[in-house]
């Protein structure tokens, strides 16, 4: 494997998934030494076909099961001078208590998550280690056996303190920022990911589905009603996309071939993206509605407000679970049933 100019870092992915495996598999190809801590049905997939990544520009790489270093083990994490925790928000706890008492003195914790509260509650487990928040502002999914796709634009963002795994990350082609407005960008990202409930009740890819003006006013609704109260909470957000959050309610609500031309502007995306919760209801695993559109419901109880429509949402998505039962809904007829939900007072326009 070519070695980048970087000192080489010794990283553990600690609940590698999609994100984990695109992430960490990018640091290994730019020479960095990586261990993917995960399933076993994932360790099963790699040892076949070796671990394979691309991208909407069509970069790809391909790295041998021989160089690929897999463990079920936590204890792998003993040896890494930076480990990436990317499990889902439900399983934060039980991980930073698998953490607690395994890291190296000095080791580094990165919280490649989506939601708000896990780097603080790694924090709470990890006290002698600095917790690094990340966001990852670009859509992986798995689409194949050990096949890691990147299939829409952005960067990614980390708290202050990890200057050296940002440059190290810039320079293995993924471009990544330092900043120290994190809680803007958690909920600027979280803003955005509350398509990731639509898109997973839609069952179709990313791009088809925003092509649906009922499905975006579902989202436009569900964003209007976050970023509200969001400026009564005095929470600034920043916007993951080329183009400020406030405005995308409105560029939703546009006609089809105009909202088409504004979008390839904002972000650029593949034909194969999806969200990770339409993946995660596909295959029958839990998904993490609760922190995404439920961060919303939480957000409004502790204003004294209300948020019908992504109330509307999460009540959806757990029917969806509980059914065990992939219920794919039309755009017009998701956006009667969140009218329905949501109540006569909140009607989507």
């Amino acid at each position: 494997m070519e070695r980048s100019g970087w000192s080489t870092m010794r990283i553990a992915v600690a609940g590698a998934g999609s994100i984990g495996c695109y992430v960490g598999g990018r640091l290994q190809a730019a020479g960095h030494q990586v261990v993917y801590i995960g399933r076993p049905s994932l360790g099963r997939a790699i040892a076949e076909h070796g671990l394979s990544l691309s991208d909407y520009l069509g970069w790809s790489a391909a790295i041998p099961a021989s160089e690929c270093a897999f463990s079920e083990d936590i204890d792998t994490v003993r040896s890494a001078d930076i480990v990436l925790v990317t499990v889902k928000s439900a399983a934060t706890a039980q991980m930073a208590e698998s953490l607690a008492g395994r890291l190296e003195p000095g080791a580094v914790v990165v919280s490649l998550q989506n939601g708000i509260r896990n780097p603080a509650q790694l924090s709470r487990y990890i006290k002698q280690h600095n917790v690094i928040t990340g966001i990852v502002g670009f859509n992986v999914a798995q689409v194949g056996a050990a096949h890691f796709h990147q299939g829409t634009q952005g960067k990614l963002s980390l708290s202050t303190g990890a200057e050296s795994l940002a440059g190290a990350l810039t320079h293995g082609g993924l471009l990544t920022t330092v900043r120290d407005d994190m809680a803007a960008v958690q909920w600027g990202k979280l803003v955005v990911n509350l398509n990731n409930s639509v898109n997973a009740l839609s069952g179709l890819p990313l791009k088809a589905e925003l092509g649906d003006r009922d499905y975006r006013l579902v989202l436009a609704a569900a964003q209007r009603e976050a970023l509200g109260l969001l400026r009564r909470a005095g929470q600034p957000v920043v916007s993951p996309l080329a183009a400020p959050l406030s405005l995308m309610p409105w560029v939703l609500t546009m006609p089809n071939p105009i909202f088409t031309r504004a979008a390839r502007q904002m972000v650029a995306m593949d034909p194969q993206a999806r969200s990770s919760m339409l993946d995660d209801i596909t295959l029958g695993r839990p998904t993490e509605i609760d922190y995404i559109n439920g961060e919303v419901v939480e957000l409004a109880k502790r204003l004294g407000a209300n948020a019908p429509v992504n109330a509307a949402l999460v009540s959806l998505i757990r029917d969806v679970t509980s059914s065990h039962e992939i219920t794919r809904w039309p755009g017009p007829k998701l956006r009667r049933e969140i009218n329905h939900r949501a109540a006569a007072s909140h009607m989507l326009s």
